[in-house]
């Protein structure tokens, strides 16, 4: 093939994997085969950053959860724990690996020199949070990096220009100012006395996507077009700022890290990646040990992995290839022993026809069927329907209060500091709405996208008439600017649905499509919400717990007892398969004559 008859083409896959081994460049280049800019001579951009290992790097990385946790991300959380020691600069392919000889050669030459301890001093201002390097230690590395920027371009032809800034640590910045004191409490439980070993470490990035946005593919995605393209979960898409604006509703433009293809994406596939997510590592030396190693550096669950090639002489250095792996997000409720993940069950908000009665379209829509409100707790705009106003009979939407009570229960959620990777709901207005105000509440309304099953509707016998409800499409939900997922796939699609249904088979629906969501979400995330129906709190965690169901009348009598908005939570231990039901995150909400919902006094119940 002709890539292999490229030499610009071999040393770029070297260069782009690191340098690790003949096979991985190769693999590079084959997954490449379509990349158009695969013959462009453009080198990477390289970086030299002094990074932190053992005790202190391990209470950083401590300190990198909690505040990720507690305060959401901020731009410190971009990058792994460092101190800049050189600006990005540029480096042809074919230098690379007399780059990483010069920082060997430097960090051999200074290893006596090298400030031991390294004292740090904690700083802290309305917009950052950072360890400060002392004056004088900084001085010493100020000249180490002078003296590899002067090795570097006496062996490379590359200019490298050293941090003249002070030497720090950063913590944080680019935070919400009432963030201050939680960041700076943690800040301070941080022991910069404790024992570390500090390792010059270079890295290197694709120049073309220096100011381009990180995402990561979280779902795949086979393209129905030829202008789009192929997701793979785990791998990383860049995406111009132009872009984020130029291309339609749900879709972005993107460039895959893995194969270097372009192409459009649905934007609800992807999620925010950290910047330091695509870098390649190249080769770290210590200053502290007497032996030279690579390190692979890897921030997994919290912790700081560092794998060594040890016994290796100043000759047999190999440089890796890492992709640095974003800080996991601590879970809510994360206890010692095994992870579990949740499942949360809503019922929706408050219902403009039960408050109204059914007569309520004749008080709103004049006889061209022109939607106008008659109180206030009556929406300001309702969506457009194919069929006509007269669909609402059926599918009635929400009031004012039932979004205020969804957003309520999302603003809970985030002060619990619960974590909702995925959420499906109930294909009825009513509940497509709820679960829209409750990701309001937990500012993800633009991050999130609603995953509309139908398998989750009410039992059918209790629609009127002899049809079901006329639904909202996903796209026509989208047209009015509900966080839908237009690309989902049914697991139980509307044409399977039946009409007064047995209670039976209710019930089997109802736990089929509850198991087959959480294997569908196994692996990739812990917290699922359900927004759904009363009867769905019973019906889509009882037979979870290995009980069997009620019978229809006991079943009719839970119902009745869950208000608006009742939630309950359902756990599992990971890999075990056993479900319980367990006291949700959030307080009850009490409104109107209904008084609090207990969720043990009623789903609870052997």
């Amino acid at each position: 093939m002709h890539i292999f008859c490229s030499l610009c083409c071999r040393q770029k896959a070297l260069a782009s994997t690191g340098g690790r081994s003949v096979q991985a460049a190769c693999d590079w280049l084959f997954s490449h085969i379509d990349d158009p800019f695969l013959d462009d001579p453009l080198p990477r951009e390289y970086v030299l950053y002094l990074r932190p290992t053992g005790p202190l790097a391990q209470k950083l990385s401590e300190y990198w959860q909690q505040s990720k946790q507690l305060c959401g991300k901020n731009k410190a959380h971009n990058i792994f724990p460092h101190i800049t020691l050189c600006q990005f600069f540029m480096c042809e392919d074919s230098k690379v690996d007399a780059l990483c000889e010069a920082l060997q050669t430097t960090v051999s030459q200074w290893k006596s020199k090298f400030p031991l301890p390294l004292p740090l001093e904690l700083y802290i201002s309305s917009n950052f949070i950072g360890l400060f390097v002392n004056e004088e230690c900084a001085d010493v590395l100020k000249k180490f990096a002078a003296d590899f920027a002067a090795l570097a371009a006496s062996k490379t032809d590359v200019h490298v220009e050293p941090h003249k800034k002070q030497l720090h640590v950063t913590l944080a910045y680019h935070f919400q100012a009432n963030h201050l004191p939680t960041l700076e409490k943690l800040a301070q439980n941080i022991d910069i006395s404790l024992g570390c070993d500090w390792v010059a470490a270079i890295f290197s990035r694709d120049i073309r996507f220096a100011n381009h946005e990180t995402l990561q593919a979280v779902y795949p995605y086979m393209p129905q077009n030829d202008d789009e393209l192929e997701l793979v979960p785990g791998d990383f898409i860049f995406m111009a700022p132009v872009e984020q604006t130029s291309t339609s509703e749900g879709w972005i433009y993107g460039t895959s890290l893995a194969t270097g293809c372009s192409g459009l994406l649905p934007e609800n596939y992807i999620a925010k990646a950290d910047e330091c997510g695509t870098w390649v590592f190249h080769g770290s030396y210590s200053f502290f040990n007497t032996t030279s190693s690579t390190s692979n550096f890897t921030f997994g669950d919290g912790v700081l992995e560092r794998k060594h090639q040890e016994d290796q002489g100043p000759g047999d250095i190999t440089p890796l290839t890492i992709i640095c792996q974003p800080m996991q997000t601590l879970r809510v409720n994360s206890q010692p022993g095994p992870q579990k993940r949740c499942l949360f069950v809503c019922r929706h908000g408050e219902r403009m026809d039960v408050v109204f009665g059914k007569y309520w379209l004749s008080q709103c829509f004049d006889a061209k069927g022109r939607y106008v409100r008659t109180n206030l707790n009556m929406l300001h705009t309702l969506p457009q329907r194919s069929g006509g106003y007269r669909d609402y009979e059926k599918d009635a939407p929400i009031t004012v209060f039932g979004c205020t009570q969804a957003r309520l229960v999302g603003e809970a959620l985030l002060e619990s500091n619960t974590i909702i990777d995925y959420v499906y709901c109930s294909p009825s207005l009513r509940c497509v709405q709820t679960a829209h105000h409750i990701l309001k509440g937990l500012q993800q309304e633009n991050s999130m996208r609603i995953r509309v099953e139908p398998g989750l509707f009410e039992w059918t016998k209790w629609v009127s008439g002899t049809t079901l409800p006329a639904w909202l499409s996903p796209a026509e939900l989208t047209a009015a600017n509900l966080s839908v997922d237009t690309t989902y796939r049914p697991h139980i699609p509307v044409s399977k649905l039946v009409v007064s249904e047995s209670y039976d088979m209710y019930i089997s629906r109802s736990f089929q499509v509850t198991k087959e969501i959480l294997s569908e979400c196994k692996g990739k995330g812990y917290n699922i919400l359900i927004v759904a129906h009363a009867s769905s709190l019973e019906a889509c965690t009882r037979q979870l717990q290995g009980l069997s169901p009620q019978n229809a009348k006991d079943f009719v009598q839970v119902v009745r007892k869950i208000p608006y908005l009742g939630f309950c939570a359902c756990e599992e231990l990971r890999d075990t398969g056993i479900w319980q039901l367990t006291d949700p995150p959030i307080l009850p909400m009490t409104h109107g004559p209904t008084g609090g919902f207990n969720w043990r006094e009623t789903l609870l119940q052997e």
